[in-house]
């Protein structure tokens, strides 16, 4: 199988899968005026193509597929508007009800949760509470409770609006609606220009430092999780549902005890790779860091290749990708790392270490300057504090 079609997954935003969960629930409802579980069908039919396709092809043959070979096309799919949240961007089908949220549209699914938009808000639904370790939602409620008011309001963390049990006795957190993810911005593969990475950075080490300096660590930064207002921002953390937090977490998962499952594909930190259960901080820095690489690429790209999850040797895959991009680490300029489960010494292939304006070459030097010192093995990775110094001085 070529590399194309192990990453065919990641050229998949979730803005696609929506529109083709729309296209399936448009065509169910065509073939069958009288469905009343059309949403649901169409969200189960895309997600298992998603699952089991082989291909990007496939996965489009599956979602255009019409229910019924007699019946028209389906009507074209629902865009939200990039940059106004208004009652007039609301699909024309109806949606489903929540609580006391009425025409909710289903935008995006994941392991735990699925995602409904009910006019200026995102419903989170939680959908699997049992054995999800690192995963704890009321955990990630009670983090972005506190986020979101006294002394201790995070600025550019989504804010909390309320929760509720639904119908079905689910947990349900309610945000504020976003039109946009990093992740679609970054999907349409046009350049992301200087001042939309400024603005969008900028609000992403900003809510960093407000979780840092609490002893909060996100644990899963990657594009998906940075919600934007419009493709200039501003820019919201979201996605707390893996967070660790100083005092909720000690229970489960103690500061020298930590899960390591933990992070998405190309922006895991090395140090969870290897083992190191008292990892902290600097794993959400090292994902930032990937994140602004992939910005400053034209087009953007991802920095290293990681395989979906569900593959084997997925994480041998990054480790030998990070190895590669950036070379071997050395006891000599990683020394904590001989301490960790599974030291990244001797076991496995060495590769010359490479510079940045080799492996950037084509991204200015005080943009390349902040990648390198985020994107590196030892201690001293730069902090969220030290981002924002460095972006607001040299990255002008």
């Amino acid at each position: 199988m070529s590399s194309s079609e192990h990453d065919w997954r990641s050229a998949v935003s979730s803005l696609d899968r929506y529109e083709n969960i729309q296209k399936l629930k448009a065509a169910i409802e065509a073939s069958d005026p009288a469905n009343t579980s059309a949403q649901k069908e169409a969200f189960s039919k895309e997600n298992e193509a998603y699952k089991s396709s082989s291909s990007l092809e496939d996965y489009n043959a599956v979602c255009s597929a019409p229910s019924d070979p007699q019946q028209p096309p389906a009507s074209p799919p629902f865009h939200p508007n990039l940059g106004d949240k208004q009652d007039d961007d609301a699909p024309s089908s109806p949606g489903i009800t929540i609580g006391s949220y009425h025409d909710c549209h289903h935008v995006a699914g994941g392991v735990t949760a699925e995602v409904y938009r009910a006019q200026a808000r995102a419903l989170k639904v939680i959908t699997e509470t049992r054995d999800i370790a690192p995963h704890d939602p009321f955990r990630e409620a009670k983090i972005l409770a506190a986020l979101s008011s006294g002394s201790s309001k995070a600025s550019h963390t989504i804010p909390l609006l309320e929760t509720f049990r639904d119908q079905e006795q689910r947990f349900v957190l309610v945000f504020p609606y976003m039109p946009l993810t990093l992740e679609s911005l970054l999907a349409r593969r046009e350049p992301v220009t200087r001042a939309q990475t400024r603005r969008i950075f900028g609000d992403l080490f900003g809510a960093l430092q407000d979780l840092h300096a609490q002893g909060i660590i996100h644990r899963d930064i990657k594009p998906s999780a940075v919600l934007l207002e419009s493709p200039d921002g501003p820019a919201y953390l979201s996605d707390f549902g893996t967070a660790w937090h100083p005092k909720l977490s000690l229970v489960t998962e103690p500061a020298d005890g930590k899960i390591l499952d933990i992070g998405t594909g190309p922006y895991r930190a090395p140090e969870v790779l290897f083992g190191d259960k008292s990892y902290g901080p600097p794993v959400d820095m090292w994902g930032a860091g990937a994140m602004l690489a992939e910005c400053c690429r034209h087009p953007p790209r991802s920095l290293f290749e990681s395989r979906a999850a569900h593959e084997d040797g997925n994480q041998l895959g990054l480790i030998l990708s990070i190895f590669q991009t950036i070379g071997s680490p050395k006891r000599e300029s990683w020394p904590e790392a001989a301490h960790f489960r599974t030291p990244p010494f001797e076991m496995y292939r060495a590769f010359d270490v490479r510079e940045w304006p080799e492996i950037l070459p084509d991204v200015e030097p005080p943009w390349r300057d902040l990648v390198s010192a985020l994107v590196k093995y030892d201690s001293g990775r730069a902090s969220a504090s030290d981002a924002i110094e460095f972006l607001s001085s040299k990255c002008t």
